[in-house]
């Protein structure tokens, strides 16, 4: 008798460990391969990958190179010091992208995961090729402030880099144009599509009640511009934010040169909206409260201001509380905690 007590024991105390080790099992991650994988359900991406294949030592290049100082003027601003995994490559408190010399930006910087599914860069839209963008970043006397020829000489000066290039390329050769395609291939693996969200579009996971309920609320009152499964059109659109004195930023009209561009800029995903605040082009508002009152009472209506916001969107309290608990489930914490994605040791 007390021999089956104790094997009864044995498997009730085996059987809790297992469930216990169950519920502390994560999300298994494969080692980044030579083809990209597109979510069930997701549209093409826009992303010409015939021009630049992904290869595992193409990443793990870039990935060098994104968190390498050595990109910037002194060596303080890597591509990872405005876009920070922990933030969903993006940054926290402050809203506007510090830089060279203590200089900043004149945009909050939006976090760059999905890059594969855009076809036009910048907030408004200003760059056609991803690879440009890495270019005009390391140029910019207020961001990272170095030309692109001495970027090149340093990278040339460490044999590590060498040898990287030559797995990555097949020859040694360092040249600004196989930089900025193995920062691609970095930027281009950081897909995000394992929220909670997607968790639930996959059947593996349910909303709560107020998160079905701020799902409503988004469908009916958001949808048109924040498209799933993305949660953007990628549109430009003047959602009637005021211009800002000091910065005199009128979005896509400095692309396009057109007035009737004036002040518009792209819509940004909300995906991981929780950890990419401060919201805005510029990074005026630092909560979803403040977004809720633009849209309830802030919106300033001119020329070029969006009809869809023209009359506001009015949110109650109610409202407000259950379309935050469903935009803090578009947070991938999968992306966010990710290794691949870490500083390399």
């Amino acid at each position: 008798m007390k021999r089956y007590i104790l094997v009864i024991f044995a498997f009730i105390i085996g059987g809790s460990l297992l469930l216990e080790s169950c519920r502390r099992v994560q999300y298994v991650l494969p080692p980044f391969g030579a083809t990209f994988q597109v979510p069930a359900g997701w549209p093409a991406p826009k992303y010409d990958f015939s021009q630049n294949p992904l290869t595992p030592e193409g990443v793990e290049l870039g990935r060098y190179l994104f968190y390498d100082g050595r990109l910037s003027k002194d060596g303080n601003y890597p591509c990872a010091s405005c876009h920070e995994q922990v933030s969903a490559f993006t940054h926290e408190d402050h809203p506007l992208a510090h830089g060279y010399g203590g200089s900043h930006s004149n945009r909050n910087p939006p976090g760059i995961y999905n890059m594969a599914w855009y076809s036009e860069y910048f907030q408004d839209g200003g760059m056609k090729k991803l690879e440009d963008v890495y270019l005009s970043h390391v140029s910019a006397p207020n961001e990272m402030g170095e030309t692109i020829e001495n970027v090149i000489e340093k990278l040339k000066a460490d044999s590590k880099y060498t040898s990287m290039f030559r797995a990555a390329f097949g020859d040694p050769m360092i040249n600004a144009d196989r930089m900025t395609k193995a920062l691609s291939q970095f930027v281009l693996t950081m897909v995000s599509s394992n929220s909670k969200y997607d968790r639930v579009q996959r059947g593996e996971a349910t909303f709560t009640l107020s998160e079905q309920l701020g799902y409503d609320i988004f469908k009916t009152k958001c949808a048109t511009c924040h498209k799933e499964p993305l949660f953007t059109d990628f549109s430009y659109r003047n959602i009637g934010m005021p211009l800002d004195a000091d910065l005199k930023d009128k979005g896509r009209q400095q692309v396009t040169g057109s007035g009737n561009d004036s002040l518009k800029f792209r819509v940004l995903s909300l995906r991981n909206a929780q950890s990419t605040r401060p919201f805005g082009h510029d990074g005026r508002f630092f909560s979803f409260t403040n977004l809720y009152m633009h849209y309830n009472s802030g919106v300033v209506n001119g020329p070029t201001t969006d009809p869809i916001v023209a009359g506001g969107i009015p949110l109650s309290n109610f409202e407000q509380g259950q379309l935050t608990a469903f935009l803090n489930t578009l947070t991938d914490s999968v992306l966010i905690n990710d290794p691949r994605f870490k500083k390399p040791q």
